[in-house]
């Protein structure tokens, strides 16, 4: 498994940081991820940087299906937005994950929340995530390892956080689920 660690650093003049979220509520979900991130790092042109707690959410959109366990990762990236748009769509596939139905359960998703200070919009890719700020279950753990960091309209990701939102449920460090859920 790549290593982990849950600092946030500044990365002037580095590559942009590739700011990820994941999540999964089907099979293994813990597992789900902890394959998702072995599998991204093993791409070339990311580097695992950080990654936060893993979140048990309510979810969203399509209410009758499981609960999600979400987390954030921060990459180092020197791919292009469409490089690593295609890297994280692989990586998807590879751990079985069809688009059946929009907000319905999946093995793993994987969305590109924000990659450095660029702004993008192409059919294929919006950046700044466009449902960023709305988020709780992507906030919550972006400000657990980014607190500081900037988000569209001008607030930190801490500001936007509600750390006491019943509907995201920190459940401990990866490995530490990953043990607990076998």
């Amino acid at each position: 498994m790549a290593e982990r660690t849950h600092e946030a650093e500044s990365t002037s003049g580095d590559p942009p940081d590739a700011w990820l979220g994941l999540g999964s509520n089907m099979g293994h979900r813990a597992g789900m991820l902890a394959r998702a991130l072995d599998a991204l790092a093993a791409q070339e042109g990311l580097e695992l940087l950080a990654t936060s707690s893993v979140y048990e959410t309510d979810p969203v959109g399509v209410t009758d299906q499981p609960e999600f366990l979400n987390m954030v990762a921060r990459f180092r990236c020197t791919l292009s937005p469409e490089g690593l748009l295609h890297a994280m769509r692989v990586v998807e596939r590879q751990l079985g994950r069809v688009r059946v139905r929009r907000w319905g359960p999946r093995t793993i998703d994987i969305d590109l929340l924000l990659l450095g200070e660029l702004e993008i919009a192409t059919a294929e890719l919006t950046v700044p995530h466009p449902e960023l700020t709305k988020r709780q279950f992507v906030l919550v753990p972006l400000a657990e390892i980014a607190p500081d960091l900037p988000l569209p309209g001008g607030h930190s990701a801490a500001e936007m956080a509600d750390m006491n939102s019943g509907a995201v449920r920190r459940i401990g460090a990866l490995e530490e689920v990953l043990r607990r859920e076998g």
